[in-house]
């Protein structure tokens, strides 16, 4: 008689267990296999889950899963949910609503488990039975846009999210770049990225975060020379922010952000005061 259990765990690996009870002892033998997480370039992603073959998408916040198909994609993978209970699990990742916020996943391919990111939003063309009108991408390292032929920044954190080097990639980076950084995750309405980076004056910043929601859509621009001094310990970068505002509407103002550390050795973070002051 054979049981076979799975206990699988998001952090750096996925450990796979099998209870085999024999008759002849209560003693349960236990036999790991355990799959890496490993962060694989495009081209060889490519040659994984190539055209038409079938993998299992894992968001790593929620813990849930769902099988799709890929149809087509040069740069990254355009994929589809296999069917409709795939598509019910996969919108109910995303609260119900489709979106096209960048969510942290891992790809489960024959015996691979790939960090990725992907979206929510159905466009395009889909084929398969399944309740979802069109594809949805996935992207992996080193994917690009079809249509910028580039790198999309949003993607790209949430895959180093996947693979838990997010923190690693941050506290590397300088004011300007840690500061495109912290609007993706705004536009993401990662409240837990916000948390890594952010600092406030406010009392209360977990109400105030809350408020994120609020912000339907942000587009940003910042200065394109700074980061000159790496001694400075405090520096303050104007940003040219376009919000959308649930119940509020467009906004359209040019926003002073304060990045500070403690040592030339310690990662920035953003005082996300002034972001506050606009949503209220």
């Amino acid at each position: 008689m054979k049981k076979l259990f799975f206990i699988v765990s998001l952090s750096l690996s996925f450990i796979c267990f099998a209870d085999f009870t024999y008759a002849s002892s209560n003693e349960p033998v236990l036999t790991p296999i355990s799959f890496q997480i490993e962060i694989q370039d495009w081209e060889a992603v490519n040659k994984i889950i190539p055209k038409y073959s079938l993998f299992t998408v894992i968001d790593v916040e929620t813990g849930k899963s769902f099988n799709v198909q890929r149809r087509a994609g040069s740069r990254h993978a355009d994929v589809q949910p296999l069917t409709r209970e795939d598509t019910r699990i996969m919108k109910e990742i995303y609260d119900g609503n489709w979106s096209w916020r960048r969510r942290a996943v891992l790809i489960l391919a024959d015996e691979n488990l790939i960090p990725a990111s992907m979206h929510g939003m159905p466009h395009g063309a889909g084929s398969l039975p399944n309740g979802f009108c069109g594809h949805f991408c996935i992207h992996f390292m080193g994917s690009t846009t079809h249509r910028t032929g580039k790198a999309d920044l949003s993607h790209h954190v949430m895959i180093l999210k996947a693979a838990g080097k997010l923190d690693e990639y941050m506290n590397n980076l300088p004011p300007s770049q840690l500061l495109n950084v912290f609007f993706v995750t705004i536009k993401n309405q990662d409240k837990g990225l916000v948390k890594k980076i952010a600092i406030s004056n406010h009392k209360n910043m977990k109400k105030n975060l809350k408020k994120i929601k609020n912000i339907e859509a942000i587009q940003w621009t910042l200065p394109k020379t700074m980061d000159s001094d790496p001694s400075v310990l405090e520096t303050k970068i104007p940003v040219e922010v376009n919000l959308f505002i649930k119940n509020r509407g467009r906004l359209r103002s040019t926003l002073s952000f304060t990045m500070v550390r403690t040592s030339p050795i310690s990662p920035w973070k953003v005082n996300i005061d002034p972001l506050f002051s606009s949503i209220n």
